[in-house]
């Protein structure tokens, strides 16, 4: 796939508020302080497409962008925020679960984990709740370049046997980096096999 075209449509804090589901739409969301907006950057080849910050948890609205006319790419804030009241936490895990369970359009989530990191709770558990509401979901790891060859692939065969010990199958895995734009042309790709079958395909107008 080709990215042709990227557009910011809108932001929200309501599902219901979000754009009608006539196109297909991949969300993207992590922990804080993934590199979800670099790499979203990266995917679409458009350097300022997703607000980049040094401080963890910039993205607070559910944002969507229409890519090629023909489907959305979601911006969801980030999990497990450390330096917000119990109250905003609560919010923004609401309107999060609120919009990945209620979405109809929403055909696939990456989730993104710091491959650097060994196996983070928040990050399991989310996977688990993503699991139990039926969600489907890709594991994109992040920061592949911030380590050596070696590193990466230690890490990914720890995470992998980590999920397995508990999981029967995995998800499909992606390792990234936004700084060399690896995985990209692998997520595009995915994206793609998804939208010829999805049924909001043939909803555009």
């Amino acid at each position: 796939m080709q990215v042709i075209s990227a557009q910011f449509i809108t932001s929200n804090t309501d599902y219901l508020k979000c754009p009608p589901d006539k196109f297909p739409e991949f969300a993207f969301i992590g922990r804080s302080n993934v590199g979800k907006s670099s790499l979203i950057n990266s995917i679409t080849f458009h350097k300022k497409l997703a607000k980049t910050s040094q401080t963890p948890g910039k993205t607070q609205l559910i944002n969507h962008f229409l890519i090629n006319d023909n489907w959305y790419l979601v911006d969801l804030p980030g999990y497990g925020y450390a330096q917000v009241s119990k109250e905003k936490r609560k919010e923004f895990e609401k309107m999060i679960l609120d919009y990945l369970i209620n979405r109809k359009s929403l055909t696939c989530l990456f989730l993104l984990v710091d491959l650097r990191l060994k196996p983070q709770p928040v990050d399991i558990a989310f996977m688990e709740r993503m699991a139990e509401e039926q969600i489907p979901f890709y594991l994109v790891f992040t920061k592949a370049d911030k380590l050596s060859q070696k590193q990466v692939d230690d890490n990914f065969k720890h995470y992998q046997d980590f999920l397995l010990q508990s999981w029967e199958a995995l998800p499909r895995l992606f390792i990234t980096s936004a700084e060399k734009h690896q995985g990209r042309e692998e997520i595009l790709a995915s994206i793609q096999e998804l939208i010829d079958s999805s049924p909001y395909k043939s909803r555009k107008s």
